[in-house]
C-alpha cells in the first residue's frame, strides 16, 4: 500500500507507480467502476485509465479514497496523513532535507514546493508523491 513507509524502492519511480497503480486497479476491479466512482471523487475516465499504459492524472487524495475502499484500511484522510508522515519520517531516516530531495527528484519541483506538499499545505499529485517517496526510499541507508 502506498501509504506504508518504504525502506527500499524499485529501480525507478515509474516502476513504483506501476506497482501502486496495479493495487488501485485491483480495487477498482473488485468493487466495480460504478461503485468506486460513486464512493470517491475520482472521475470515471481516470478510474478506467488506472493500470493501463497511459498514466491517469490522479491526486493523492483520490488515490487514498480508492485505497480506503479496501476492508481493514483506514479512511482516506488518515491514509493521506499517514502517507505524508511517512515521507517526513523517511526524510529523517535517510538524512535528506528538501534541498537534497529537490536534487534527487526526476520532476520539476522546488524545495519550497516539496515542503508545502509534504506538509499538506499544497495539493500533491499521485505522480509527485511517488517521485518523492521513491527518492526518499532510494536514499535510505
Amino acid at each position: 500500500m502506498f501509504y506504508d513507509q518504504r525502506l527500499n524502492a524499485p529501480e525507478s519511480p515509474e516502476e513504483l507507480r506501476t506497482e501502486y497503480e496495479a493495487d488501485l486497479a485491483a480495487i477498482v476491479d473488485e468493487y466495480g467502476l460504478e461503485t468506486v466512482a460513486a464512493e470517491t471523487d475520482v472521475d470515471q475516465d481516470t478510474l478506467e485509465a488506472i493500470g493501463e499504459e497511459a498514466t491517469p492524472e490522479l491526486n493523492l487524495e483520490g488515490a487514498a479514497q480508492i485505497q480506503a475502499l479496501e476492508a481493514d484500511t483506514p479512511d482516506a484522510d488518515t491514509i493521506v496523513t499517514m502517507a505524508c508522515e511517512h515521507l517526513l519520517l523517511g526524510m529523517s531516516s535517510a538524512v535528506l532535507d528538501v534541498e537534497a530531495l529537490e536534487s534527487e527528484l526526476g520532476i520539476d519541483l522546488e524545495a519550497k514546493e516539496i515542503q508545502q506538499k509534504i506538509e499538506r499545505r499544497a495539493p500533491m499529485t499521485f505522480e509527485e508523491f511517488v517521485h518523492v517517496q521513491h527518492a526518499i526510499a532510494d536514499g535510505m541507508p
